[in-house]
């Protein structure tokens, strides 16, 4: 039975370590994902945004590249991210914002070359 219930919900975590990691499997799915993410207080969209700025600040392009793709899912035009990486260009550095904008441009650009 626990283990049904461990398949339900997010699977990124298990999806990416599987069995390696367990711990990392159970806070990234269980409690970040299916709680914090779930947290009626802010809209995915919004915590998106945020999750992005604090990403894109601390200079983490590896998670960066799968939270600009999801907040895209999330409802975030590639116009609001672009206009919200130059605005934390100011306040998290330029180097910061220019990598982060990379990594936009690879999702955006790769996406056109697949449609």
């Amino acid at each position: 039975m626990a283990e049904s219930t461990e398949q339900q919900g997010w699977t990124g975590g298990r999806d990416a370590f599987g069995d390696f990691a367990p711990g990392m499997v159970h806070y990234t799915d269980r409690v970040l994902f299916d709680e914090v993410w779930e947290r009626e207080a802010l809209s995915k969209r919004d915590r998106s945004l945020v999750t992005i700025s604090a990403l894109s600040a601390l200079g983490k392009t590896d998670q960066l590249q799968f939270h600009l793709a999801y907040a895209r899912r999330n409802g975030v035009t590639d116009e609001e991210l672009k206009e919200a990486l130059l605005q934390l260009a100011f306040y998290a550095g330029w180097p910061n914002g220019m990598a982060a904008t990379t990594v936009l441009k690879m999702i955006v650009e790769g996406e056109e070359h697949r449609a």
